[in-house]
């Protein structure tokens, strides 16, 4: 009999073309399934909770796949981590509810997006942050940011190719912090999001900080749904995905 497992899962995305399939490219689903092959000697099909892009890192993606082995989740996590390359960590295997869904049961995801405003270029963790030599008008990406809590069409902020029915979500949190005096955090939970949508979102949130834009301005890009108004799209390398959240058991 078939099981169903939930997985938590850490991922230096530096190295693969996202999560989802892509051919002839390295991707996290792959790697995972093929482990799990090996693991289990049967095809597995790992569900995702949403598709990270190429270069996107996560510290808390969550994925489930039902299989037919008398392992246990605990050695299932032994597994896994025995077979993946050291950038996937399994932090959590946990037997599921044979109905759970990693992508459908989602009631909402958090992203952080992380900048490194100082004048010099890091040599150590440039590939988790973007480098933004002049500095930063924190304050008024704040003003900025308030804006887009609440249900929103956020069109203007959509990568092409998003696959959706509807470009209206609804943004639970949105803050941004400093760390270290150097690093700033932008933080955005959300019921879902677009393709490259928090990127789009950093993107013009930056024009805000370096005063080519107004916070006002900003506002008015949201509510236009016209994407060539806003700003460019934030390199990969500086989004993670921190956690997913469901309704409890």
């Amino acid at each position: 009999m078939k099981k169903n497992f939930k997985l938590t899962i850490e991922y230096d995305g530096s190295r693969y073309h996202g999560w989802q399939h892509q051919k002839n490219e390295r991707t996290i689903q792959g790697e995972l399934e093929q482990a799990l092959a090996r693991l289990t000697a049967q095809p597995v099909v790992v569900i995702g909770s949403g598709r990270t892009d190429a270069g996107v890192h996560a510290e808390g993606q969550v994925a489930s796949f039902h299989c037919d082995t008398r392992l246990s989740a605990n050695e299932l996590q032994k597994g896994l981590n025995s077979l993946t390359p050291d950038d996937i960590v399994i932090k959590r295997c946990e037997p599921a509810a044979e109905t759970f869904h990693a992508r459908y049961d989602a009631i909402s995801k958090t992203y952080r997006y992380c900048i490194l405003n100082r004048a010099v270029p890091p040599a150590v963790g440039r590939q988790y942050a973007w480098w933004i030599r002049k500095k930063l008008d924190v304050d008024r990406m704040r003003l900025a940011i308030d804006c887009i809590i609440g249900t929103h069409d956020f069109k203007a902020f959509e990568g092409s190719g998003s696959p959706r029915s509807t470009t209206e979500r609804r943004v639970v949190r949105a803050v941004i912090t400093k760390q270290k005096a150097q690093y700033l955090f932008c933080e955005i939970e959300a019921d879902g999001f677009l393709r490259y949508m928090v990127r789009n979102l950093v993107g013009t949130l930056v024009d805000v900080g370096l005063h080519r834009i107004t916070p006002d301005d900003f506002k008015d890009i949201l509510f236009s749904r016209n994407r060539s108004r806003a700003g460019i799209t934030a390199p990969a390398k500086g989004l993670f995905l921190m956690a997913v959240k469901y309704e409890p058991a």
